[in-house]
This record gives structure tokens, sequence and C-alpha cells, in this order.
């Protein structure tokens, strides 16, 4: 189990996509906030940045899609894991276009894919957490029981559990990985729930780190050959008191990054790239 551990967190590539015009009035979301567009792209920019030059990912950039407007969160259209890429089928049924762009680019990549093309299936990966030991699936609003049993076959290597997302949008609404086997969990009852069922479920023992607000618990754990631990998280402009827990990581590079206005379409930090972790071909 620890040779699966040792890449967790290695990354060489992301996936990212722009910002269409339309997320601002047609992106789907939870409550009715006006979204400053200008300030998304901005967002979104910075972020791209940092991937690109500040930790040196090599950065697939797609561009946007007027008639897709939540098309800047890639990491529902698909999950990698290795070399083997899961095109899903998106639980909403207008972003479902989403998968073609992700597909073609992942194909460039050369990576093995897997089409979930089963009617009954959904599967956001925004549901999807890889722990690097194994996958947790929420089973939510957008994510069904046969769309996690179609993500266990196409990772045969990983046992896959399912959790019930009661409150919020996906499973990584309010938690993530902030480091090989640390989970980072939002204090409200149900990401606590959450935890407890991933703990009972498991045969790992994981360390956590709770975080007062359920959002900020969606953060971006790499583990760099030339910056080592690197964690993007939410800014203290944000979420003030989440910021100083992460302030504890002293082992990490800690990145904040402002997610202010995609927040209000539902997205976090980890939804608008897609990692992968290239071998070298020899």
């Amino acid at each position: 189990m620890a040779g699966l551990m040792a890449g967790f967190g290695h990354y060489t590539h992301a996936v990212v996509r722009g910002i269409p015009v339309s997320l601002a009035k047609e992106a789907l979301r939870s409550s009715q906030t006006e979204v400053d567009l200008a300030k998304a792209v901005k967002e979104q920019e910075a972020y791209v940045e940092v991937l690109r030059t500040r930790l040196g990912l090599e950065v697939v950039e797609l561009p946007a899609d007027e008639s897709l407007p939540d098309c800047v969160f890639v990491e529902d259209a698909a999950v990698v894991c290795g070399d083997t890429a899961l095109i899903t089928r998106p639980g909403a049924e207008s972003r479902r276009g989403e998968t073609e762009a992700m597909k073609g680019a992942l194909k460039d990549l050369n990576l093995n894919i897997v089409e979930m093309t089963d009617e009954n299936a959904t599967l956001d990966g925004g549901d999807v957490l890889f722990t690097g030991r194994e996958f947790f699936v929420g089973l939510s609003k957008r994510t069904n029981q046969r769309g996690a049993e179609i993500l266990a076959d196409a990772f045969k290597d990983y046992a896959v559990s399912t959790v019930p997302v009661l409150e919020g949008l996906h499973l990584k609404s309010f938690c993530s990985m902030g480091g090989p086997g640390l989970i980072v969990i939002g204090s409200s009852e149900p990401a606590q729930k959450a935890l407890k069922i991933m703990q009972q479920m498991s045969d790992h023992r994981y360390d956590k780190l709770t975080v007062p607000d359920d959002l900020a618990a969606n953060c971006i754990y790499m583990n760099l050959p030339s910056k080592g631990h690197v964690l993007l998280h939410c800014t203290a402009e944000e979420f003030p008191e989440s910021a100083k827990v992460f302030e504890k990581l002293k082992d990490h590079m800690l990145i904040p990054m402002s997610n202010l206005e995609k927040v209000k379409v539902d997205g976090a930090l980890t939804c608008c790239s897609v990692l992968i972790n290239k071998k070298a071909n020899i």
C-alpha cells in the first residue's frame, strides 16, 4: 500500500477551461447572487497562472464554450487516476456537452479513455475524493450509485466506497485531501457525519484537519519535485478563521487563492482543473 501512496499528489499536467460570458447569468447555482464576470475571469487567470508559472505544470487550456455556461468547472467532466481517464456523465443535463472537449484533451495526452455511456448513470467529478489509497464517491443530487459502480469498474486497483451527501452540492463541497493521509473537512454536522462514514468504511486511518467553514475545506494538494508539499486554499478575505487553520501546516507551501466570484455559482478550487501525472516516455 505504501507503493500506491508514494506518488500521491505528484502532477505534471493540468487541464483548465476559459470562463464563458454566459456563466454570469446562466450557470447553475444554489443561491441567486450576482456574479461579477470580470472578477471571475481575473480569478481564473490567477489560478491558471499559479499552476503554470509558480508550480511549473504543463497547462492545457481549453477555450470557453458559450453554450456551456458551467464549462470552467472541468473537474466534473472527468476523473483521472494514473493513466486512466473516466469521462463522466454529469448529473445536470445542461452540462453533458462539457465532456466532449475534455475527452479530446485527455486523448491528446495519451491517457486510456473510459466513457460512462450508461444512461442510468450520473457522476460529477466533484463527488469523487481520491485519497491515494482508495476512492470515496458522494451520492448526491448529481451522482448516483450506478455512476459509482462504473467508477469502481474503471479503477479496479482501488476500493470504492459511497458516502451520502445530504447537504451541499458535492462531496468535495465540504472536504478534500490536504496531504497524504490527511482529510480536510468542514465543521458542519453533515460534513462531520460524512467523515465518520468514510472512517467507518475504510481499512485505512486518516488524520483530519477541521476548518470552521465547509467551503474552505475544498483545497488542492500537490507534492511537486522542486516544491515539496503544496496547498492551494481559501483566502483570509473569504474565510478568515479557516485560513488561520491552514497556517498550522508548517511543512506545506501555502498558496491562498481567491474564489469569491466562482463560489457564487457553486464553484470551488478543485472544480477548475483536472490534474494529471504523466510518466515521462522512456
